[in-house]
């Protein structure tokens, strides 16, 4: 098993991956995050609600994600549904597990386990 660098933070779980890169570029709400998600992986990834509500608990409590405070939330938005939005932090996390993702697939270029036209 390969040594992490106490420089090094670990790799985030593809859930929460997924959580993140979902509220990446807007505030949403569970079910949005659970819409957003299905349409984006073509139905590949099905968020279930309680697999989702405790991830966004955990991404909360570790400071990666806040709830928008009611009077941020548009007008038209179901007050009932908590919205939930990236924090600094979050975004620092998501963009770093992004590059460390890219870094394993330009790997598995050169190493022509897929070709590099691929995307």
């Amino acid at each position: 098993m390969a040594k992490r660098s106490e420089s090094q933070p670990p790799s985030m779980t593809p859930l929460s991956y997924q959580v993140l890169l979902s509220l990446a570029d807007t505030d949403r709400h569970g079910y949005g995050i659970i819409k957003e998600v299905d349409e984006r992986t073509g139905g590949a990834v099905q968020l279930e609600t309680g697999t989702l509500y405790t991830a966004l608990r955990r991404l909360k409590d570790d400071g990666l994600l806040v709830v928008v405070a009611e009077e941020d939330r548009p007008r038209d938005e179901d007050r009932r549904r908590k919205t939930y939005r990236l924090t600094e932090r979050g975004m620092e996390e998501l963009e770093a597990e992004t590059r460390r993702l890219a870094s394993l697939v330009k790997v598995a270029i050169e190493k022509n386990v897929i070709p590099s036209n691929a995307f």
